[in-house]
């Protein structure tokens, strides 16, 4: 806690997560648990990282920006979990205030980040079914990099004015989020300053991140999926699906319970929902990227038995 000088008010300092406390019987269940999903993330999207590198026939736009999207989902995943391991392990929930700022400005970066990658890998799969004669061209290297570029400058600068605004808040209590993260809404919800600029910013930039994303992704698929269907040859409509079928289900995962997670009633029922549907999005989408494009994906396989067969020593 924190005096003001020259008034009688005390201002908090620092939070207390309330996470999955009110379930202390599964503390240790649930961090091993968590503990096997942080070290599959990390080393997944690692190897992923490292194909891509490594495998000059993965040196293309799709790969490009899934090399992207995995170093994004290792920061992702760091910004979170260890935290929750933390406190899962030491029973210490609480964090700082600028703990918490620093864990929102990384975490709602990491995510409004993601959002564009996916609407620009959506983009590149997009001309790379309807526009085949002209991809090449379209989709060079400069326009990757831009595309890329954008996608990080633009979740770094919203996030950063939205940081900012909510630095300035004050807290007089009481101080426990009933969350395993400092996510904005339950923070603010605290905060005994005016946080009507905060809430108009949050709005305005929130569409800002997620909205023209999301409908760029949707109209890239609605275009994909009717030039697929106009394909004579059921082989062809096999082989042009399977070259976004992997995105296709990342996106779904993703933006379905992002959606789940932000438009459930904010009430005690759904409270604990909430938090299951949280851990989705933000634990296992992470997770999940690896799996389905090394599992689903032709190229990454190969890539994979290439790496194995010229670095294993076999019997």
């Amino acid at each position: 806690m924190k005096k003001e000088e020259g008034k009688n008010q005390t201002y908090i300092m620092e939070f207390i997560l309330l996470g999955f406390g009110d379930r202390p019987e599964l503390q240790y269940c649930l961090f091993l648990l968590f503990l096997v999903v942080y070290i599959v993330t990390v080393a997944g999207n690692i190897l992923i990282v490292a194909l891509v590198v490594a495998d000059q026939h993965l040196h293309t736009p799709m790969y490009f920006f899934l090399g992207n999207l995995s170093c994004l989902e290792i920061c992702y995943t760091s910004t979170i979990l260890p935290r929750v391991l933390a406190s899962l392990l030491t029973g210490d929930r609480t964090i700082s205030f600028c703990g918490c700022i620093v864990q929102f400005y990384f975490f709602g970066f990491l995510a409004a980040t993601e959002c564009c990658l996916l609407a620009a890998m959506s983009y590149d799969r997009y001309l790379a079914i309807h526009k085949p004669l002209h991809y090449a061209a379209l989709m060079n290297g400069r326009i990757c990099l831009q595309l890329a570029a954008g996608s990080w400058m633009n979740g770094f600068l919203t996030t950063t004015i939205i940081t900012c605004l909510m630095s300035q808040l004050y807290f007089c209590g009481p101080n426990e989020i009933d969350h395993f993260l400092c996510d904005l809404s339950p923070v603010i919800k605290l905060s005994c300053s005016d946080t009507s600029l905060i809430k108009l910013a949050t709005v305005i930039f929130s569409s800002i991140d997620t909205l023209p994303p999301f409908l760029l992704t949707l109209a890239s698929y609605v275009c994909i999926i009717s030039t697929i269907l106009r394909i004579p040859s059921t082989t062809g409509r096999q082989k042009a699906f399977s070259t976004c079928s992997s995105h296709l289900m990342v996106v779904t995962i993703f933006y379905g319970t992002v959606i789940i997670v932000y438009m459930l009633p904010d009430t005690d029922t759904h409270r604990d929902l909430n938090k299951v549907f949280s851990v989705f999005y933000m634990v296992l989408t992470p997770l999940a990227n690896p799996l389905i494009y090394s599992l689903r994906n032709k190229e990454v396989k190969e890539a994979l038995s290439k790496i194995i067969s010229k670095y294993m020593v076999l019997p």
